[in-house]
Formats: C-alpha cells, sequence, structure tokens
C-alpha cells in the first residue's frame, strides 16, 4: 500500500464536534454566499464576494492545522474538507467564466477532472481502497487558490474611479488569467497521477481498508496488515 493510503481510525475516541470541523462547515456555509455576492452587480457586492471568499480560504489554511497539532483528526473531517474545497473552487471559477474573465471551457475541464476524481475516490472506497492526494495535488491546489484569488478582486472598480489605472489593472488580470492557465495545467496533471496511483492500488491492495485523505487533515502513521509502513500524510486534495 502506498504512502497516499491510510487505515480508517475504528477505535477513535476523537469527537467529531470539534473547532476544525465547525471552520470546515462554515466554508460550506460560505460558498453560496460567495457565489450569491459575485452575481450581483454593484462594486460593493464584488468586494463582498472575494472577502467572503478571502475568510473560506483562510478556513481551509487552518482547520487542517488545527486538527493535526491538537489531535482532532475525525473522519468526517476527512470527508467533508475536500468537498468544501470543491464548491469552494467551482464555485470561483464558474463565477469568473460567467463574468467572462475565464472560459468556459477552462472551468469545464476543471470541473471534470475534480468531479471525476472525486467519483474515482468513491468507487476505491467502495473497494476499501482509497486514493489520497499526492504533491501535484498541492500545487494545483495552491494555484487554483493563487488565481481565483486573483480574479476575484473587483479590479474594474479602479479604472472606474480613475481611467488612468486601466493599464495596470489589465496587466493585473492578465496575470491572474496565466495563473489559472498553471492551475489547469496542474489540476489535469496531477489528475492523470491520482488515476495511474488508483489502478496500481486495485490491483495490488485489493481489499484493504482505507480512509479518505482531505486537505485540511493528516492521520498518524498507522501500519497496514502486511504492508510496508502504510500512512496518511497532510495533502490537498
Amino acid at each position: 500500500m502506498s504512502e497516499n493510503v491510510s487505515r480508517v481510525q475504528r477505535d477513535s475516541k476523537v469527537p467529531m464536534v470539534n473547532l476544525p470541523n465547525a471552520l470546515t462547515v462554515v466554508r460550506l456555509v460560505l460558498v453560496p454566499i460567495f457565489i450569491v455576492l459575485g452575481l450581483q452587480q454593484s462594486w460593493s457586492a464584488l468586494w463582498a464576494a472575494f472577502v467572503v471568499f478571502a475568510v473560506a480560504a483562510i478556513t481551509d489554511r487552518f482547520d487542517g492545522e488545527l486538527a493535526r497539532s491538537w489531535g482532532q483528526i475525525t473522519d468526517f473531517g476527512r470527508i467533508a474538507d475536500p468537498i468544501a474545497d470543491k464548491a469552494l473552487t467551482l464555485g470561483g471559477f464558474g463565477l469568473l467564466s460567467y463574468q467572462g474573465f475565464l472560459p468556459w471551457w477552462l472551468t469545464i475541464l476543471i470541473a471534470v477532472r475534480e468531479l471525476g476524481i472525486t467519483a474515482m475516490r468513491a468507487f476505491f472506497l467502495r473497494r476499501g481502497v482509497v486514493v489520497s492526494a499526492n504533491q501535484a495535488g498541492k500545487m494545483k491546489t495552491f494555484m487554483q487558490m493563487v488565481a481565483l484569488g486573483t480574479l476575484l478582486i473587483p479590479w474594474a472598480h479602479f479604472t472606474v474611479m480613475k481611467e488612468a489605472n486601466e493599464g495596470w489593472v489589465v496587466l493585473v488580470i492578465r496575470l491572474g488569467q496565466i495563473f489559472a492557465g498553471v492551475a489547469l495545467a496542474l489540476t489535469l496533471y496531477s489528475g492523470f497521477m491520482y488515476v495511474v496511483e488508483g489502478v496500481r492500488l486495485m490491483r495490488g491492495s485489493d481489499g484493504d481498508e482505507g480512509v479518505v485523505e482531505s486537505g485540511a487533515e493528516e492521520e498518524p502513521a498507522v501500519p497496514a496488515a502486511k504492508s510496508p509502513g502504510s500512512a496518511g500524510q497532510h495533502l490537498q486534495s
């Protein structure tokens, strides 16, 4: 079994109701608020949408750190965290395509990859094997957040306030679009690597029990029966 797979904590005494899980739930709640604000036509609503996105992204950063440092890792967190992450990022890319900053084909490709890998993980979970994220997955998540954070700022508001700002505003938007292109490449590459890893695990680890690894949490290393040193690690999906 690879380092991308870990054991279920059958006898875990960690309560499901804790601060890391609460932050994950907050992120889920913020996603529809973010989307509704982003669909508005007022500058105040667009700025508010960016602030909500930033707060949600910050919760993604800290829920995992708290879960690891406080020993509050739960199965709920492993499952809910990647769902919250994908809802936030896909909502952001969809919003940017709606606003005309990104082409719809880019958003569709990212969505197909994200939902496809989620379906693949569910398939392997039913077989007792779970493919967690790899290094490329961490990088793609980072670049997605950078691209979204850059493009969700309503830069055009600066042009409205002063027409002379148009030059640098256009440059910043183009930079954000380049970040989105890099994020797309990493997203597709990491998705391909997940498929390769999943096929390898299905062939070599049939019947093993695993647990979904989220981008927010890390499980301490638990030796797998008849398997050398399998352990979960903090990896973003």
